[in-house]
């Protein structure tokens, strides 16, 4: 249990009065004061990227590098790709209104949703009710669009009677529909596996340049009307104007991941981190001589095998040197905000 790394909640305080970036660092400093935690176990702290928190100067961030100067601050990479699955064209926000006028049309009224389920019921649906979409929850929209699609046919039939006109532009935008309920299918599971367990910085940047790479090949896919990425797209009819507006968002999606992940993508991992047995060269000379002793150390190569990330947490006193470096790698994988993992 000591010589393995775990990720947990530490504490969750109310702020009493405002939530500027000195307030929650009052809260935090008088945290570590009453157990008497060093400020200097901190080593990097993820953030929303709210002003409050990484504010030039009264930021929460500003605060706690003037105590510990070189502190890790990192943008929690969860909170960046849901800003990203945001992004889209006028076109594809209008038709995601008339979806969530279709679904409060159903569930805000109890009666209409009694109706509606036992029009699912008749209609041999593996589902009878339909799920809110709420922006706060990072996973809503695509559970949303799922069940909502699952469900289209119910959906029209529930409506005919008694929204002809939202019924119709729903028909109008069911490509709309098919594209992104796939599109966001793909965006949950990567959600997903940057909610998984242990996650750092080297597994943070894998899963979003894997998916970057998706992306591109996506939209060179769809471009020319290959649809075997998207299931239920293929299945509708689509226009010229469709495809060139969904090659247009595939498109913008790419560049804004690019450019909010522009820090992980762009960080430079040496080959030693993953494995310091392999013959690798360095320019300096005391970590040389280190991964010179580690590449004969067979009782460390048997270790090794269980994986870097647990191998770096047992080894700290024989690779001091080493390790004092991997920590900003290997302990900044709290990429994840702990108290929002369940969304």
């Amino acid at each position: 249990m000591e010589e393995e790394i775990h990720e947990e909640l530490q504490f969750a305080r109310t702020l009493e009065t405002d939530t500027k970036g000195e307030s929650i660092f009052n809260v935090l400093s008088n945290f570590f004061t009453e157990k008497s935690i060093p400020f200097t176990n901190i080593i990097s702290v993820a953030t929303d990227g709210a002003p409050a928190m990484v504010g030039r100067y009264r930021g929460f961030i500003s605060n706690l590098k003037r105590i510990i100067p070189g502190l890790t601050a990192i943008h929690c990479v969860i909170h960046r790709q849901h800003l990203v699955a945001k992004h889209l064209s006028d076109r594809l926000n209008q038709f995601l209104h008339f979806i969530i006028q279709a679904v409060n049309k159903i569930r805000s009224n109890a009666l209409n949703t009694r109706l509606f389920a036992q029009l699912c019921d008749k209609n041999d649906k593996d589902f009878q009710r339909l799920f809110l979409h709420n922006e706060v929850r990072w996973l809503s929209k695509g559970a949303c669009l799922t069940r909502f699609y699952s469900l289209f046919d119910s959906v029209l039939e529930f409506l005919e009677s008694r929204d002809s006109d939202l019924k119709e532009n729903l028909i109008k935008f069911k490509a709309d529909i098919a594209y992104l309920t796939d599109l966001f299918k793909k965006i949950n599971d990567i959600n997903l596996q940057l909610q998984g367990d242990s996650l750092n910085l080297i597994k943070t940047k894998g899963i979003i340049s894997v998916f970057l790479a998706k992306l591109k090949f996506m939209k060179q896919n769809i471009s020319r009307r290959e649809l075997s990425q998207f299931p239920n797209l293929s299945q509708v009819e689509c226009i010229d104007e469709d495809i060139h507006t969904y090659s247009q968002h595939l498109s913008a999606l790419h560049d804004d991941f690019k450019t909010r992940f522009e820090d992980i993508l762009t960080m430079d991992i040496p080959p030693w981190i993953i494995n310091p047995f392999d013959e690798t060269e360095v320019a300096n000379v005391v970590l040389q001589e280190e991964l010179l002793e580690l590449s004969t150390n067979e009782e460390l190569k048997v270790k090794f095998r269980k994986g870097y990330q647990t191998f770096a947490s047992r080894n700290t006193r024989k690779i001091s040197w080493t390790v004092g470096n991997r920590k900003e790698i290997f302990n900044s994988f709290s990429l994840v905000i702990p108290c929002r993992k369940e969304f």
